[in-house]
């Protein structure tokens, strides 16, 4: 299917960012762009300030955030939100020339709310959680074979297998998001929420920006 995007405006907008974002995400969908909840996730490290992205795939879309799921304690991320927790998420979707960009604070899930996720995930990829030690230096292949071959042993013969205390889901609760659309001349539409702070305060403030 091919998307053509028209003219975008204040008035083309929800007010609440969340759904701007489902609106865009499905229109994605429907343009059978590939992997659509693929996203950049960038952190940094503090006091160096030294920042590090990689692609993660968005899972769930709350009433608070975005969430993913991944090792939390031996990964670089897991270090970078640590010291900061302060993280960014980014979704760019070539096919219908749009990107999103999403700021804000790191909070974990319960370990309720992983475990649920994690029994959906194929019996491989649960072990597998259980055997990396992701980023961590191993000198080959095999090691990291002999560790998954440890847990299957451990697991052998048992379906529901527990949620490692070290992996799981973290939430992005959003404070800024951009919505971006590609425009001829370089004249993109960019339209910024900016979560409203302060006593009584509520809701987003919604502001054009010079592209």
């Amino acid at each position: 299917m091919q998307f053509k995007a028209g003219a975008l405006d204040r008035s083309d907008l929800s007010s609440d960012p969340f759904v701007q974002f489902h609106a865009w995400f499905s229109q994605a969908e429907e343009a059978a762009a590939p992997s659509p909840e693929t996203a950049c996730l960038s952190t940094a490290s503090l006091p160096s300030g030294r920042v590090t992205s990689r692609f993660v795939y968005l899972k769930e879309l709350d009433a608070r955030g975005f969430v993913i799921y991944s090792n939390w304690e031996t990964s670089h991320k897991a270090k970078d939100v640590e010291s900061n927790p302060h993280a960014s998420l980014a979704f760019w979707w070539k096919d219908v020339e749009r990107q999103v960009r999403v700021e804000g604070k790191v909070e974990r899930l319960s370990r309720e709310e992983s475990q649920e996720y994690y029994d959906t995930r194929v019996r491989a990829s649960r072990i597998g959680a259980w055997a990396s030690k992701q980023t961590e230096r191993i000198e080959s292949r095999e090691v990291l074979e002999g560790w998954v071959k440890e847990v299957e042993e451990k697991f052998e013969g048992q379906e529901q297998i527990p949620c490692p205390e070290h992996w799981g889901g973290i939430r992005i609760v959003p404070d800024r998001m951009e919505f971006w659309q590609g425009r001829e001349s370089r004249l993109h539409d960019r339209f910024e929420y900016a979560k409203k702070e302060g006593k009584g305060e509520e809701g987003w403030e919604i502001s054009r920006l010079s592209p």
